[in-house]
């Protein structure tokens, strides 16, 4: 039983067909599934015309179409900046108002999504690429072993600037940031197949051809072993200048080991990113004190992935793929 201001539309419409009608206000409460005060107010405030009381806003909806255009015009401002610029436009209002009048339009506060910063021709690349891919089946796709470096901090809060959007805005261009690769960090190595997980690698130096070859020979061969035993199978890797050096080439050719070709700087292509969301997202609340149980918690959690939620992302490819053409080659969700 609410107050006549948490009628529905279905309830006020019941009530006002039934009072047409002659009914007594006790039978169309018990009709409309409210108190009959509820009835009597509604039914009152009708026969007198009032349809809403309160405090006048303080906003016209032409300022309201000021603060909209000046938050559609910059989201990754804060509402501080929101509001100072919005009053400087002549509008008397709070800051509390600023910030309920934005949750109102629809915005809300998210951390931005990453988007590789891509140039006419590696989009069109990627373009082809995706519609060579087009035909794969989860079969083919279950063959090949994703491969990546992902980098952990031991501090997970500082996640950039936040921007304000509305829902469905995610993939809008103007509120997402662009990413650089290879940023100067420590790196963790690791990959997958519909199988599941291999090994991890804690880089402790900057990962050269001869570095990587390392990686290749102590983690990568056992992960093949553990994840496809004998059957063959394909790896995957970016075109960083280690993955694409002609020592690291002939490795793969004296191994007998064929790479699928990717497009360059598409991580949002790579399976293995989900994997590295869902280890950052279960670490969130974690908080080592240095690097070796910072170390300890990236195996803990990376140990939790199971092979079902693998194999669903590897399900996911031609869904990628099929993004990537309609984008035309535009960066998809990252």
């Amino acid at each position: 039983m609410g107050k006549t201001s948490d009628l529905t539309a279905v309830q006020k419409t019941i009530i006002d067909t039934l009072h047409k009608e002659g009914k007594t206000q006790k039978v169309i409460a018990k009709e409309a599934g409210c108190s009959q005060s509820s009835v009597s107010k509604h039914i009152n405030r009708q026969a007198k015309g009032r349809k809403k009381c309160g405090r006048k806003k303080c906003t016209s909806s032409r300022d309201n179409r000021t603060l909209q255009r000046i938050v559609t015009t910059n989201p990754f401002k804060n509402v501080g900046e929101i509001h100072k610029e919005w009053t400087a436009a002549g509008v008397s209002a709070s800051r509390t108002t600023t910030r309920r009048l934005m949750k109102d339009m629809g915005f809300r506060c998210r951390i931005p999504c990453v988007k590789p910063l891509l140039n006419k021709k590696q989009r069109k690349k990627r373009l082809a690429w995706a519609k060579d891919k087009k035909d794969w089946t989860d079969a083919e796709w279950s063959k090949v072993m994703f491969s990546d470096e992902s980098k952990f901090c031991i501090s997970f809060g500082n996640q950039g600037p936040r921007v304000w959007r509305k829902s469905g805005e995610a993939q809008n261009p103007r509120c997402m940031r662009s990413s650089v690769k290879f940023p100067p960090s420590v790196m963790v190595w690791g990959a997958m197949s519909s199988a599941g997980v291999g090994p991890l690698c804690f880089l402790r130096s900057r990962v050269n051809a001869a570095v990587y070859q390392e990686v290749l020979e102590h983690f990568m061969l056992p992960a093949a072993d553990q994840l496809y035993g004998d059957a063959d199978f394909t790896f995957q890797q970016d075109l960083a200048p280690a993955h694409s050096a002609k020592t690291t080439s002939t490795w793969f050719k004296d191994h007998g080991i064929p790479v699928l070709d990717w497009p360059a700087n598409s991580p949002d292509l790579n399976p293995i990113e989900n994997l590295w969301g869902i280890v950052k997202r279960r670490m969130q609340y974690a908080r080592p004190n240095n690097a070796e149980e910072l170390k300890t918690t990236i195996r803990a959690t990376w140990a939790l992935i199971t092979p079902e939620q693998c194999h669903r992302l590897i399900e996911s490819m031609p869904r990628c793929i099929t993004a990537v053409i309609e984008a035309k080659g535009a960066p998809t969700k990252y």
